[in-house]
């Protein structure tokens, strides 16, 4: 006998609420260093590359990878502390 797509048993007791949603902890926001370590050579290379692509229409691709990788530390940086804001205040 189905009611409303959930099966029914006549010798079975009604469901408890002890794994129902208002019984779960709220979950909280932590520092993870493996996401954090990723997102920071991320921007860096990204920028990088982006550098990369401007010296290369300059005909320097050298310094242009170079300028962006100066340009993608600070940068970095910021993008980690935008990430985990909650966690360093």
């Amino acid at each position: 006998m189905r009611d409303s797509g959930v099966t029914n048993y006549r010798f079975v007791e009604p469901p408890t609420l002890l794994f129902s949603r208002r019984m779960q902890g709220n979950p909280r926001s932590s520092f993870q260093p493996a996401e954090a370590g990723a997102v920071l050579p991320g921007t860096v290379g990204a920028s990088g590359g982006a550098g990369a692509l401007v010296g290369w229409a300059a005909c320097n691709t050298g310094y242009g990878s170079l300028a962006g990788v100066v340009v993608g530390l600070p940068a970095g940086v910021f993008a980690v502390y935008r990430r985990f804001k909650g966690y360093f205040s």
